[in-house]
């Protein structure tokens, strides 16, 4: 099977420039991922140019952290939206994160990274029950909505509450409810482990990606 993916602007006509840690977009919104910051370049082949640096406490090169983005910005993901109901207003809270995956099938466990600065985590960690929302490939928007600071990031967003209570929002491909397992500090970052009560699929379609500092579509 051969595949290919399209490169989609961002709102407003430009390709996104970064996303993640903290990452900005090109439109001023932010991603949570493992990295610092987003990918945001694509200076050459990371097989054809290295960087070359003084060895730190005896364990390889010193990395420079831009082109340290660059490079995993080759790694393409997917987009999330985790949401929950904030407990101390009832109303919906939420980020868009590029950093999630699969841990375990026994017992079920996911994780996603969010930023120490992040002021959206907390709310969600309050509420103790979050919901995973797979992006489906249209839904560009709805990432830059939760990747934004303040404001009502829900407001013009559709949504149904999941079985756990959370937001399950319109056209999602999948969703997953799941609990906060445990929190792992990892330098800039927490690695957040979550386990899995009940998940379910709603849409049909392809996701939207994440490569190279812009979003794009899967096509099989």
């Amino acid at each position: 099977m051969s595949t290919h993916a399209t490169r989609l602007p961002a709102a407003g006509g430009r390709p996104c420039a970064g996303v993640a840690g903290r990452g900005t977009t090109a439109n001023g919104v932010a991603m949570h991922s493992g990295l610092s910051q987003g990918p945001s370049d694509s200076a050459g082949d990371p097989v054809a140019r290295r960087t070359e640096g003084p060895e730190v406490n005896g364990l390889g090169p010193d990395v420079d952290g831009r082109r340290f983005r660059s490079v995993l910005g080759h790694f393409a993901t997917g987009v999330v939206a985790i949401t929950a109901v904030d407990p101390g207003t009832g109303a919906p809270c939420g980020l868009a994160a590029n950093s999630f995956t699969s841990v375990s099938l026994s017992p079920p466990l996911v994780a996603f990274c969010v930023a120490h600065t992040s002021t959206s985590w907390p709310r969600l960690r309050a509420a103790g029950n979050l919901t995973v929302n797979v992006l489906a490939e249209h839904q560009q928007s709805v990432c830059a909505a939760l990747a934004g600071r303040g404001g009502d990031k829900f407001a013009g967003i559709g949504w149904t509450s999941s079985p756990g209570g959370n937001p399950v929002i319109d056209d999602t491909l999948a969703w997953i409810d799941c609990s906060v397992e445990a929190e792992y500090p990892a330098g800039d970052h927490l690695i957040v482990v979550a386990r899995v009560h009940r998940l379910g699929v709603q849409g049909e379609g392809g996701p939207l990606l994440f490569f190279k500092g812009g979003y794009g579509r899967f096509h099989a």
